[in-house]
């Protein structure tokens, strides 16, 4: 398994949009890709549950990735992060 730390950098945090965009970017990915905070966690290519953390803008998250591809998804996730959030 690989994790990293993100604080989101978005003004608005992740919202419909974003959210959607990381969803189809995480379904790229054979392996499961979660998102936490604060105790939450969801599925990285379930939209509304990724919603359902209402992450705002200055808050940590803790994206894992196990999985057959975890190498590429955590380095290709953690770089989506960067320049979307």
């Amino acid at each position: 398994m690989k994790e990293f730390r993100y604080t989101i950098k978005d003004a608005v945090g992740i919202h419909a949009r974003p959210a959607g965009v990381l969803a189809k970017e995480a379904k790229k990915y054979e392996s499961k890709i979660t998102i936490s905070r604060d105790g939450k966690t969801a599925e990285a290519t379930k939209l509304m549950a990724v919603m359902g953390l209402a992450v705002k803008c200055g808050q940590e998250v803790c994206v894992q990735v196990s999985g057959a591809d975890e190498e590429q998804a955590c380095g290709a996730m953690k770089k989506f992060f960067e320049e979307n959030l």
